[in-house]
């Protein structure tokens, strides 16, 4: 095998074999950029366009992770109200407010979710270097007992993969766009800056 033959993954991929962090950190990744190359490139109606009766959309799916990625390393993992961007952005504390709100244009849009990534590989950057995939969470089952960061990442990660499968289906229905993985030359908005060390894309998390 010459030099030319090595494949060279992109920033995104999960390790091959890598610890318990890297791996779920790297999922993570993947379907973060997966789901934001689903979405990439349309206007305000392609991010708002709906299948049928359904009320979920691309836009809507952006909005709602970047929410979920707020809510589960802030109000989950921190205690903390979940307050701003949410607040400034109009959020009504419905459960349906990302999937009707057209208050944003397509340019937002997308910013509001690649800054929530942004802004949660930084949290995770500090959970991990506090207490790694054990530290405890504030919330509770009500019983007293608390989950570990390992399974707010679990849980994330269930989000992500669900809404992904919806993605598949709204873009195909816009433009036809299928596939598995963005093309290797597509880079995901949050990388186009210096990657946090130690995010979700390219972490070397503590176990």
């Amino acid at each position: 095998m010459t030099t030319d033959d090595i494949w060279v993954p992109p920033p995104w991929e999960p390790p091959i074999a890598g610890t318990e962090a890297e791996h779920l950190l790297g999922a993570l990744g993947r379907m973060r950029t997966t789901l934001r190359w689903k979405a990439d490139g349309l206007d305000e109606a392609g991010l708002r366009s709906r299948i049928s009766s359904s009320r979920l959309s691309l836009g809507g799916l952006l909005l709602h992770l970047a929410m979920g990625e707020d809510y589960y390393l802030t109000t989950k993992l921190r205690g903390e109200e979940l307050v701003e961007p949410w607040r400034s952005l109009g959020h009504d504390g419905t459960d349906e407010w990302e999937f009707t709100t057209e208050a944003f244009s397509a340019a937002q849009t997308y910013a509001i979710f690649d800054d929530a990534v942004r802004r949660n590989d930084a949290r995770l950057e500090g959970a991990l270097a506090e207490g790694g995939l054990e530290l405890v969470a504030h919330v509770d089952d009500g019983n007293g007992n608390h989950p570990r960061l390992r399974r707010l990442l679990v849980d994330l990660l269930e989000e992500y993969a669900r809404h992904t499968g919806h993605a598949d289906l709204l873009r195909e229905a816009v433009d036809g766009r299928v596939g598995e993985d963005p093309p290797e030359d597509w880079t995901p908005p949050w990388l186009w800056t210096r990657p946090v060390q130690g995010s979700a894309h390219g972490l070397r998390g503590a176990d």
